[in-house]
């Protein structure tokens, strides 16, 4: 038996219909790089997802969230962090990457093991994405981070890490976890087992050097990659080392390789530093968009 499709007129009409509204409005082909970044919410905007966007935003990429946690704070610091469930982590996550295709994974604050446990499950279906972890952006004054969930990290995340970002402080803390009390902390020793972990690169800011210069480390399995020493310039800051790992992330989106993206980084938040607001009372907040308000500037 022949099939027949008989179109009515009115069929016809609502065909004819939808394909005007189609080509009134054509489809948009995205070519921005996509960065997703799980990260707490800062009312300032110095820290956490929204610094993380105008970071993103300034490097040509299109920045995407999923909020860990929500944060009271001013310019002075933050007073509190109140985390989001971690199926609703999970659920933001999977509803983003189930639509869009991701460039790049940055990973900031995370508060707790199931929290470590949720992304950490997310980010191992996409291994071929690039993913910064930079842990210790957002600490309470005077906070102790379990060494359970220091574990957690070191254990689940570290090992999915293209480039980890800690000071030489938080690095510290991280080796507590597997040196014998009596043990002294030494720089490129506990560089090495966090690579031995799983970690491709390790980036360590801070690292003592001159007084009048900020000097920083980039570290992979071969050893030093590569030493760059900034001009330390007066502050205090709020948001410059979250700065310098969400342009990490974005640097990576577009293409860069990781030494390249970390001295691209640097220059960057330098420069951001250089041209630091005065948003409130506390801590001078990095200008993300300087290069918007100077005419001949180029933000790359």
């Amino acid at each position: 038996m022949l099939g027949f499709v008989v179109i009515t007129h009115s069929t016809a009409l609502k065909v004819k219909c939808t394909i005007s509204y189609l080509n009134a409005f054509p489809v948009q082909i995205q070519t921005s790089p996509l960065v997703l970044t799980f990260g707490l919410t800062d009312p300032v905007g110095a820290i956490g997802i929204q610094a993380d966007l105008a970071a993103f935003a300034a490097m040509g990429c299109h920045g995407v969230s999923v909020i860990t946690a929500l944060s009271i704070g001013d310019t002075t610091g933050t007073e509190d962090v109140q985390a989001v469930d971690p199926e609703w982590i999970a659920d933001q996550a999977r509803v983003l990457l189930e639509d869009m295709p991701v460039a790049a994974f940055k990973v900031g604050h995370l508060g707790s093991i199931e929290t470590i446990s949720v992304i950490a499950e997310i980010v191992s279906d996409y291994p071929e994405v690039p993913l910064v972890l930079d842990p210790f952006a957002t600490t309470l004054p005077d906070q102790e981070v379990d060494e359970e969930v220091l574990l957690a990290l070191r254990e689940l995340l570290v090992p999915q890490t293209t480039l980890l970002q800690v000071s030489l402080d938080e690095l510290s803390r991280l080796a507590e976890t597997w040196r014998e009390a009596s043990e002294e902390s030494m720089l490129e020793i506990d560089a090495a087992q966090l690579i031995e972990f799983g970690c491709e690169y390790l980036f360590v800011t801070g690292v003592p050097g001159d007084a009048h210069d900020v000097t920083n480390i980039l570290f992979n399995s071969d050893g030093i990659v590569r030493t760059d020493s900034w001009q330390r310039q007066a502050g205090p800051f709020i948001g410059a080392g979250n700065t310098l790992s969400a342009t990490i992330a974005a640097m990576l989106a577009n293409g860069l390789d990781v030494p390249e993206a970390v001295f691209e980084a640097e220059e960057f938040t330098n420069a951001a530093l250089t041209n630091a607001q005065r948003l409130g009372m506390g801590k001078l907040v990095p200008d993300r968009f300087f290069w918007a308000r100077e005419p001949d500037a180029d933000p790359s």
